[in-house]
């Protein structure tokens, strides 16, 4: 019975390599993220010789916007893949980011629920540019989904700080 149950472990621990294809497909959407950045700054860069200044400040959020997406991708892909999959060889490689290798889940939650508020602060600030085009009913729900991922994050960093101080790390 012991054998059977030793087999059962090593497929349910190698059964982690399916996650591969999923990391694999986040890195093709960051391509295509890439692809929407460059669109986005193409049409941006004729904007700020001709637009007003809210505008190009739109202009600018709407970039910073897409490179928070980005990041989270990555953060996601590299913490994801050495958290579930297997760890990278740091050794190999001279650039290597610091945080990679000591970003555990609860650190990876935080990343997440941090780089969605900030996003999500973005939205709210390029609604804000142009208010007059909204309703209060349609600025009361961004505000209250913003507000949603404010508070989810900071509930998120209290639990968290519970558990460490319970010794749950």
């Amino acid at each position: 019975m012991k054998h059977v149950e030793t087999q059962l472990e090593k497929y349910l621990f190698a059964s982690r390599w399916l996650l591969v294809p999923f990391y694999i497909g986040l890195v093709l959407a960051l391509a295509l993220l890439l692809v929407k950045f460059v669109k986005e700054f193409i049409h941006f860069v004729p904007m700020v010789f001709t637009a007003e200044g809210g505008d190009v400040i739109i202009g600018v959020l709407t970039l910073v916007d897409v490179v928070m997406v980005a990041n989270l991708l990555i953060i996601i892909v590299f913490a994801g893949y050495e958290n579930f999959v297997s760890r990278f060889d740091a050794a190999e490689h001279e650039d290597w980011p610091g945080w990679m290798g000591h970003v555990g889940f609860a650190e990876l939650k935080m990343k997440l629920i941090g780089s969605i508020v900030a996003i999500s602060g973005i939205e709210l600030l390029k609604a804000f540019m142009h208010v007059e085009h909204l309703t209060n009913e349609q600025l009361a729900w961004k505000v209250g989904i913003h507000m949603t991922f404010v508070i989810s994050g900071v509930l998120f960093a209290i639990m968290d700080r519970i558990s460490a101080d319970k010794g749950g790390h």
